[in-house]
Order: structure tokens, then C-alpha cells, then sequence
């Protein structure tokens, strides 16, 4: 099996805290509705200040494919090209 960047598991000394920020963001956005009936996704990155050799650990609750869009899409944003237009 091929390992895709970003494949590895929560490093230990963040999980139980993104785990509850996570759980905490997604009451606050969407109350008791779970799956595909949530009105707002959101991603939560985590990584250390000043450790370019670090790296960063994501939660979220969206799909993969659609967190990956987003990010491409906010990367282009962040360079200066906002025509482009969001599909996540």
C-alpha cells in the first residue's frame, strides 16, 4: 500500500486535545446533526512554532477529498488569486 502524505495518525502528544477541540467546534457549528446532515465543515491544523522540520497534524470533519480542495483553494487565495472559485 502506497502511504500518502498526511497519512499518519495524530502525533500522541496532540490527540486528545484536538479530539476535544474538534468535538467541542462541531457542537458549536452544528449542534446534534452528525454525517451528511451538518451545515458547516471546518478543519483544525496543529503543528509547532518555529520547526520548519516539524510537522503539522490535522482533525476534521469533512471528507478528505473536499479538505484537500479547500486547502488548494485557500493556498491560491493566500497567493493572490481569488478568482478562484470554492468547491469545498
Amino acid at each position: 500500500m502506497i502511504k500518502r502524505v498526511g497519512d499518519a495518525p495524530i502525533e500522541p502528544q496532540y490527540i486528545e486535545h484536538m479530539k476535544a477541540v474538534a468535538d467541542g467546534i462541531d457542537k458549536i457549528f452544528n449542534g446534534d446533526t452528525r454525517g451528511k446532515d451538518r451545515k458547516t465543515g471546518f478543519v483544525l491544523l496543529v503543528f509547532p512554532f518555529h520547526d520548519h522540520e516539524g510537522r503539522c497534524n490535522y482533525i476534521s470533519n469533512a471528507d478528505r477529498d473536499d479538505v484537500v480542495i479547500l486547502l488548494k483553494e485557500q493556498l491560491a487565495r493566500f497567493e493572490g488569486q481569488p478568482e478562484i472559485e470554492g468547491r469545498a
